[in-house]
């Protein structure tokens, strides 16, 4: 009887994502078919692989894409509450600019609001520089990763914010979108990218004074 292991001794992806899907179907129960759960699985890892360098812990990333895929999708339908607005962040490679508008929002607004990021393009990780500059300001994002625009984080979303990825993000009526005009930090020194933080911040200290009665806090 096959093990699910590979030569290795490890358990092969496949097996361990079947196993992601059997506990997602059981949190989601109710909410989401077992078989929309293990489509949206497999999905979430294959486009994962597709811009991975390491793939040692692509299938718990997957996991956790997939889970934050599902929750969208299951407020989408009006099955989970949303307490707080939903920002969705998107830019080209969701290396840039996205996470730093999505790590800024975080460390201003706490769990008055609740953010995702996504990319049209996904890259391979987050900017270096974007690390650093991130870091400068307080602001972790050691276990964020870049993760591609799909359907149903759009349409959970109560703002949507695009930044040089054009018409790439789905329109859904009812929803708030804005476009954010910023230079590419994959482009630019330690100083344009501070600078296009700076700029972030703004945009993002303006965004949450509408989103919320108390406004930014940090």
């Amino acid at each position: 009887m096959s093990t699910g292991r590979g030569q290795d001794g490890l358990l092969a992806p496949e097996h361990v994502l079947h196993r992601a899907a059997e506990r997602l179907a059981h949190q989601f129960t109710g909410m989401v078919n077992a078989e929309t759960v293990e489509r949206v699985v497999f999905e979430s890892y294959t486009a994962l692989v597709r811009t991975a360098t390491v793939s040692t812990h692509l299938p718990s990333l997957a996991e956790k894409f997939s889970r934050d895929r599902l929750t969208a999708l299951a407020q989408s339908r009006g099955l989970i509450a949303k307490p707080v607005p939903e920002i969705l962040y998107v830019c080209v490679q969701n290396s840039g600019r996205s996470q730093m508008a999505a790590a800024i929002t975080r460390h201003l607004a706490g769990d008055r609001v609740h953010v995702r990021s996504a990319g049209s393009q996904p890259g391979a990780g987050i900017l270096p520089g974007v690390i650093e500059v991130l870091a400068e300001a307080g602001i972790e994002v050691n276990e964020e990763f870049p993760k591609p625009l799909t359907d149903d984080v759009v349409r959970a979303a109560d703002a949507v914010v695009t930044m040089g990825c054009g018409d790439a993000c789905p329109f859904y009526p009812g929803k708030r979108y804005l476009d954010w005009q910023l230079d590419d930090p994959a482009d630019l020194d330690l100083d344009g990218i501070r600078h296009v933080r700076d700029e972030i911040r703004r945009h993002v200290e303006d965004l949450l004074a509408e989103l919320t009665p108390a406004g930014p806090t940090a």
